[in-house]
């Protein structure tokens, strides 16, 4: 039996990717491990979003490289194969770079990871394969496994048109491709007929989503979700990530409309000046922003926020990062994802003049992340109390433990709910930890239906 192991570095798409991956390779033979020393096969699904990111490929190369000679040593053989982003962006140099590397494909080439192998069993070698074909590889797919439990991940677009000035993903994941509501309705009702109860819709810009309907005529993704909303056993929906452009009328009217759409929205703004935001080419203001939370806000008044924020940005002054962190006073996240500029290469914000230093960088991002994490904090303590409904997906760490998550998406830990993996029963918040929650089943029913168990 020939095992597969698969790292995965960054996005949830690449979760996505991964997974995909590997219900190509099960045809093969290839059942996965949780061990490369495992494996007859190694992928690294990679994320070329920061520079350390990119580089802890090739520290991880190298410590894979020497379990490959050990392997062959003993007469055995490891194929080492490099996915997703930095695979699409820098090609043939990690050949280059990394001669026990024998396979190089990008986000839109996955696909074609089969045949890749079979080439190289018959030629020996390197394949590389980083073209973004006509043919889109959601037709190539077979169906998705849904191994991971009660909430699966669902691509429904990908790449970007909006070219920020920081931001590799129009480059390794190409232009904005929705794909039809006949194929992504049919996967989701594939997975709600194995038992998944909540599907987050994926996109670099999911937001921007406009496939094709049975008509042929576009559909937004308001109508993509309200569409899903109606599949037996499907019992919640989330989406991600979100572009504050695209947050369209009918968007927001589902928050308020559409029970099964959760109270929670990624809506990244990088920034709160606009003077950096214009730098960025985001293509919109604080203010137009801030607009869009009241309208937010005002269709759906419990919605949770989060957002990313990118401190150090070329040229970012004081003010201007003074002006971020009023934004984010004035907001009042749930959560939120916080990085020092990074820069890559071929992006135009790569070229700026006026690098931000590192000691600068790191003062600001500290700041801000005081400021989210307490926002954070205070929301997590609000929720003590309260009576919420969780989906539980996995046991706990404890024993008879479950955990779940909150239409918030934070993570719970409720005694004597491992017996509930897979559905949704309302918890009382009792505590706020520093990672998760903790809460008691309230339901009698619920409570009779786990000592049954």
């Amino acid at each position: 039996m020939k095992k597969l192991f698969v790292k995965t570095y960054g996005c949830q798409m690449n979760v996505y990717d991964s997974a995909r991956m590997a219900d190509l390779l099960a045809p093969l033979g290839y059942v996965r491990t949780e061990v490369p020393q495992d494996a007859s096969l190694v992928i690294l699904n990679t994320c070329h979003i920061r520079e350390k990111a990119a580089e802890k490929i090739y520290s991880e190369l190298g410590r894979l490289k020497k379990l490959k000679d050990a392997r062959a040593k003993a007469g055995g053989r490891l194929t080492i194969a490099v996915a997703g982003c930095v695979a699409q962006a820098e090609g043939a140099e990690i050949l280059a770079r990394q001669n026990a590397v024998d396979l190089v494909v990008g986000p839109q080439s996955y696909h074609r990871l089969p045949e890749m192998i079979a080439r190289l069993a018959r030629e020996g070698g390197h394949a590389l394969e980083t073209n973004f074909p006509a043919q889109t590889k959601f037709d190539f797919l077979p169906e998705q496994d849904s191994g991971a439990g009660p909430a699966a991940f669902l691509t429904v677009q990908e790449g970007c048109d909006k070219f920020c000035t920081f931001c590799v993903v129009p480059y390794t994941r190409g232009n904005e491709y929705s794909r039809p509501v006949a194929s992504i309705l049919a996967e989701a009702e594939a997975l709600a007929a194995k038992g998944v109860r909540e599907i987050t819709l994926l996109g670099q810009n999911v937001n921007a989503y406009r496939g094709a309907g049975p008509e042929g005529t576009p559909w937004t993704l308001a109508c993509l979700i309200s569409a899903l909303a109606r599949i037996e056993g499907l019992q919640r929906l989330r989406y991600t990530t979100s572009h504050p452009c695209d947050m369209s009328d009918d968007l927001i009217a589902a928050h308020r409309e559409i029970a099964a759409l959760m109270p929670y929205l990624h809506l990244p703004i990088q920034s709160g000046s606009d003077r950096v935001l214009e730098a960025m080419n985001r293509q919109h203001s604080a203010d137009d922003y801030l607009r869009t939370v009241e309208r937010i806000r005002a269709a759906r008044s419990d919605i949770a926020l989060s957002s990313d924020f990118i401190v150090g940005f070329p040229d970012e002054t004081d003010a201007d990062f003074e002006a971020t962190l009023s934004l984010v006073r004035r907001v009042d996240y749930a959560q939120s994802y916080s990085f020092g500029y990074s820069a890559r290469p071929g992006t135009p914000a790569a070229a700026a003049r006026r690098q931000i230093p590192d000691d600068v960088k790191a003062a600001r991002l500290q700041a801000l992340q005081s400021l989210l994490g307490a926002q954070q904090d205070a929301f997590n303590g609000r929720c003590t109390g309260r009576i919420l409904s969780v989906l539980f997906e996995k046991p706990g760490r404890k024993q008879g433990q479950g955990m779940g998550r909150t239409p918030y998406l934070q993570p719970v830990h409720v005694e004597g709910a491992a017996s509930l993996i897979g559905e949704i029963a309302d918890v009382r918040i009792e505590a706020a930890l520093p990672n998760s929650l903790k809460g008691v089943l309230v339901s009698a029913a619920v409570r009779d239906k786990v000592l049954v168990h």
